[in-house]
């Protein structure tokens, strides 16, 4: 037998993505050239430096076909010892878009299904906000019908007086009120929100907004479903609420927060959304130092309301990195940086004109992400040192996405690894956009289905646990050559494995891989990792439309409901110990690491 290699040095820092080198096919002469030397040779036998020859050793002893041997082999291995991060307990998490309120579909979170598929991702916080945020108007007033906005008249008295029965029937109910929505009621709300989406498409692509009231009963059935879910509420308030000297007004949000805490709603809060895109969204601006005096007039608020005096408030919402954003998220964080408990940002991969499904698989894509999220961190840890830092509003692109495309299996790529790369760079909560309603970048489509990107952060969330480790990678590489970089297709990110989740003893450790290339890829998992039970979970798409398509499938089995309370088991293969993990072309999987009584996932 040889003997093991050493185990290789850490792909990069705990501060940077722990990505796989990219890892090519070699000819089969280097191999054999390779091998012959290794065996003829006891000292480069037992220097093992070269990774090469230790999968080739291994293959050339347990007898395998020729043809491996121009196959290239990925050596992995993770540090044990203790995590390089440690995340918010709610670290995967969504929001909601005010405009459920405009579009009526707010009126059907009590939803039985609905409430089903969000509490399948708690724990989490629950964002109300996006770029309508600044357009809300609190009225303590019970849903009166000028409020719910126009609809088409032939079924819209019918539709309303749904609506009251239904309010009703859920008044009558004590704690989690829930309801199921006769069909053709839920048909006759797709009509309407198929009318208003039109409006919120035109309003979005001519960056001209309309005001949103949002009731007291608009707010209750908001709260009922974060509660019935197991979700945090996070309310965004009106930052464009403006006296004539520019100052924020504050008389709505005293009037909401008298009202929440008449109700007892345990709620946090957030002011505003992209302030530094106020000029073009509504033809004025709120720079940097008001800002700053406005979180912190909202603060003296919260604390002279009672029940909301320990509440948490987040803040400032800055937009993607560029030059605008930075110089505000500076000058907030050197006036109010001690005021919110968290700085959070914006950001989203690309706009909604790509039309092709390989914009979703570009490394360079992927990349920008570790640029954007060193940016930021940067301008607060100068001012604030260990501040928690939220990126919220994470979508795979801009205004609304993309039909056929960012609600697609396509989308997850950009989706897990923006959870793998936040998380080794310490990113506290990740918030996507959003959970449901319009556009394409939602996790559950308006027949109340989850998309492929539901399932994906279900799995995430039933199998990968706060704590994050240190991975280690070995195996062949090409050259670059000069002036070009050879991008990562292989992307593995590892944290212990979910204490929730009963089914795996404490010390186990989860591992979740990214395959971008156009072939199989092989893993074998060495050292600490080596002769370990696996459990796997491969995630590939259904059907005959391959990255295009909507439903996904675990370890061959298609993923649906069950029912309205129920979701399918995430049944699991085992790979024998010792055995390599052959990634698909163009797949993500989840694989769970029994028994290995990790060091830093035992406490």
């Amino acid at each position: 037998m040889p003997r093991a290699p050493r185990r290789p040095s850490p792909a990069s820092s705990p501060g940077s993505p722990l990505w796989i080198p990219v890892v090519l096919l070699l000819l089969q002469s280097v191999f054999t050239s390779s091998s012959s030397s290794s065996s003829s040779s006891p000292s480069s036998a037992s220097s093992s430096s070269s990774i090469s020859s230790f999968p080739l050793q291994r293959r050339e002893e347990a007898g395998k076909r020729p043809a491996f041997m121009g196959r290239t082999l990925v050596l992995l291995d993770v540090d044990t010892r203790g995590p390089i991060r440690v995340l918010n307990q709610n670290f995967l998490s969504f929001q909601l878009d005010p405009a459920v309120i405009k579009d009526g579909w707010l009126d059907f979170l009590s939803s039985k299904r609905l409430v089903t598929l969000a509490r399948g991702l708690s724990p989490a916080y629950l964002r109300f906000g996006g770029k309508r945020t600044d357009f809300l108007q609190f009225h303590n007033l019970k849903n009166l019908a000028k409020f719910r906005g126009p609809g088409p008249d032939h079924y819209l008295k019918n539709y309303e007086d749904d609506i009251v029965r239904s309010d009703i029937a859920l008044d009558k109910q004590k704690g989690c009120k829930l309801a199921n929505h006769p069909d053709m009621m839920l048909e006759l709300q797709r009509e309407k929100a198929a009318t208003m989406q039109l409006i919120l498409l035109k309003e979005q692509l001519s960056n001209i907004y309309s005001n949103i009231t949002i009731t007291a009963r608009s707010l209750d059935k908001l709260y009922n479903f974060a509660e019935c879910a197991g979700l945090h509420l996070i309310l965004g308030l009106n930052a464009l609420h403006r006296n004539p000297d520019n100052s924020w007004n504050s008389s709505s949000t005293l009037s909401l927060l008298k009202y929440s805490a008449g109700k007892k709603y345990n709620i946090s809060w957030e002011l505003g959304n992209e302030p530094n895109a106020y000029r073009s969204m509504a033809g004025r601006a709120v720079n940097s130092t008001q800002l700053a005096e406005d979180y912190t007039v909202l603060k003296t608020l919260l604390q002279s309301v009672r029940y909301y005096h320990r509440a948490h408030l987040y803040g400032p919402g800055a937009g993607q990195p560029r030059k605008n954003a930075i110089l505000l998220l500076d000058t907030f964080m050197k006036n109010a940086g001690a005021v919110v408990d968290a700085v959070t940002w914006q950001h989203y991969y690309m706009d909604g004109r790509v039309k092709k499904v390989e914009d979703f698989l570009k490394t360079r894509l992927l990349d920008t992400l570790t640029e954007q999220i060193n940016k930021v961190t940067k301008v607060v840890h100068s001012h604030s040192p260990g501040k928690k830092v939220w990126m919220g509003g994470v979508g795979p692109a801009w205004a609304g996405g993309v039909n056929n495309l960012s609600d697609t299996y396509a989308a997850g790529f950009l989706w897990l690894n923006t959870l793998g790369m936040a998380a080794v760079q310490g990113i506290d909560v990740v918030l996507r956009h959003s959970f449901f309603d319009y556009g394409y970048t939602h996790l559950v489509d308006q027949q109340f289905n989850p998309l492929p990107d539901y399932w994906f952060s279900l799995v995430y969330k039933r199998l990968v646990g706060p704590r994050v480790l240190s991975v280690r990678v070995a195996g062949l590489q090409r050259k670059p050559r000069p002036g070009r970089v050879i991008r990562d297709k292989l992307r593995i990110y590892a944290h212990c494995t979910s204490f929730s989740n009963h089914n795996y003893v404490r010390g186990s450790i989860t591992i979740y891989i990214i395959n971008l290339h156009r072939s199989r890829k092989k893993i074998k998992l060495a050292g600490t990792l080596r002769n370990k039970t696996v459990h796997q979970y491969l995630l590939q798409p259904h059907g005959n439309d391959g990255l295009h398509a909507k439903h996904i499938q675990l370890n061959g089995e298609r993923l649906l409901m069950v029912d309205n309370d129920t979701f399918p088991e995430l049944k699991p293969r085992t790979l024998r110990a010792g055995r390599t993990i052959a990634m698909p072309p163009l797949t993500i999987g989840f694989y769970v690491i029994k028994n290995i009584n990790a060091y830093a996932c035992r406490r």
